[in-house]
């Protein structure tokens, strides 16, 4: 080991990620294959991390792709992983599998989102719930929390709001522990900042949560009451920044009334 003064900010980085993941010098060691002093002398700058170091480092982590480039310019070398734009030639293949998984979903809403919630694509079922959302939540970039959450949004045709609202800005919060991102903080302090629609304070009526099994999103509309749980999906290993960020959430009826009037009104939609 080499020891050397270094003036990039990596060791800090590196401190940074290994006690938001609570783990020891000694057992990031471990996992790294390396010595707790090695550790330490990269987090205080004696020591400067080999490129092969900082991305076994960032693994054991789970440190994610763009941070990872973050880490790699700290110690001074170049970022491993490429962002590319979705309508980039060599992305062509990616954008046709998610097309086509968006349009097998249909009849029910299914969108794709990057990291800070800004909808990237969405089926035809995506317009069912944002019937009557305010024209300037509607401009682009449409942005799914915003979208959700707003008093002019979707919030005020949700039954079950304030179970909703609980569970996605948990779900901001457990990703907010995870990554660093600016962007992201800041849509978490403005959603969370909404006002309750009138009504939600009261909570829904009793026959309004009808999924024993997860959560759902219980919505009215035209008259009807629509009852969706959720999924999310994400890319295994992702090898660019932009790829690593997407989810794709769908929409799954959670009793056979919605089902069927989806149904019905793919049916009727030309």
């Amino acid at each position: 080991m080499t020891t050397v003064a270094v003036a990039t900010g990596v060791g800090a980085l590196l401190r940074e990620w290994r006690e938001r993941r609570r783990v020891s010098q000694l057992e990031l060691a471990l996992r790294a294959d390396s010595s707790a002093r090695h550790i330490s002398f990269i987090e205080t700058g004696r020591a400067r991390p080999s490129q092969e170091m900082v991305l076994r480092l960032a693994d054991r982590l789970d440190v994610p792709v763009r941070d990872q480039n973050a880490l790699l310019l700290a110690a001074g070398y170049a970022p491993r992983f490429p962002e590319r734009p979705l309508d980039d030639p060599a992305l062509t293949g990616l954008r046709e599998g998610l097309d086509a998984l968006l349009r097998g979903h249909e009849p029910y809403p299914a969108l794709i989102v990057d990291g800070a919630y800004d909808v990237v694509a969405a089926n035809r079922g995506i317009g069912t719930l944002l019937q009557g959302v305010a024209e300037p939540l509607l401009e682009a970039p449409l942005n799914a929390m915003r979208v959700t959450l707003h008093p002019q949004g979707l919030a005020p045709r949700i039954l079950n709001f304030r179970e909703w609202r609980g569970h996605l800005l948990h779900q901001m919060e457990r990703q907010l522990a995870l990554v660093r991102s600016a962007p992201l903080r800041a849509l978490y302090e403005e959603v969370s900042a909404y006002p309750l629609p009138d009504g939600a304070a009261a909570g829904p009526p009793d026959d309004t949560v009808r999924a024993p099994y997860a959560l759902p999103m219980v919505v009215e509309h035209d008259g009807r009451t629509l009852s969706f749980v959720s999924t999310i999906t994400t890319f295994n290993t992702p090898m660019d920044v932009t790829v690593s960020e997407l989810a794709m959430e769908t929409f799954l009826p959670a009793d056979p009334e919605t089902a069927r009037h989806l149904r019905e009104r793919q049916l009727l939609t030309p």
